[in-house]
């Protein structure tokens, strides 16, 4: 079994390390990454491949940044020839970026098989850019892994046929787990930011339609 693995952003490496290194313990399946490019400083793309011990990509399509419209056209076109080159009997995608989108469309007029990775979550709030890919890459999907019963129960009542959907639990919840402890061993920022432990709140946001201002406030 051939499958395509596609990754875009900072959000998507983390999982995409851990399926990866369950895909290896499989003599029975050949996978290739794709990494399109979405996000492509080293600090949020190349820092990631290196640290988390990700392969190289086998392609890198270098899309970059656009907006919403230009960066989904530009990965389909790109991410076709891809298709063309490798003829994969699946396509994975995970988690909600343009990227997922993009390729998920570009499987699913190939006849390709889709595979979604943390499908079904919702915030029922289509005014993000996410809520829309997520909506489109289930519905587009043959093989439906969920995190959650809640997720599960999202698809069902999208109409979504029931023996497509998985639970196999949350891929970031498993990330967040197997990398802890390297994160503990190899990471100086707590000295390089000459901070204490515990006497500090790290908080990272970057969906302005989920955090208005004073979200986290009391």
């Amino acid at each position: 079994m051939k499958i395509i693995n596609v990754v875009g952003t900072r959000p998507n490496f983390m999982k995409i390390a851990h399926i990866i290194r369950e895909i290896n313990k499989s003599d029975k399946i050949e996978h290739i990454l794709i990494n399109n490019g979405q996000h492509y400083d080293t600090k949020m793309s190349q820092n990631f491949f290196d640290e988390l011990e990700i392969p190289q990509p086998d392609v890198h399509l270098e899309v970059g940044s656009h907006s919403h419209t230009k960066q989904t056209a530009k990965i389909m076109i790109a991410f076709e020839k891809v298709c063309d080159d490798f003829k994969p009997d699946y396509v994975l995608v995970v988690g909600d970026v343009n990227s997922t989108m993009a390729s998920s469309i570009v499987a699913a007029k190939k006849n390709i098989g889709l595979i979604h990775v943390e499908a079904g979550n919702r915030s029922n709030d289509r005014k993000m850019p996410e809520e829309i890919n997520r909506i489109i890459s289930d519905h587009l999907s043959d093989f439906l892994f969920v995190p959650s019963e809640e997720a599960k129960k999202n698809l069902v009542n999208e109409g979504i046929d029931e023996v497509k959907i998985h639970n196999v639990g949350d891929v970031m919840f498993d990330a967040t787990k197997i990398f802890s402890d390297l994160s503990e061993k190899r990471s100086k920022i707590i000295s390089e930011l000459k901070i204490s432990p515990k006497q500090y709140i790290l908080s990272t946001i970057h969906m302005e339609e989920r955090f208005p201002m004073g979200y986290f406030l009391p």
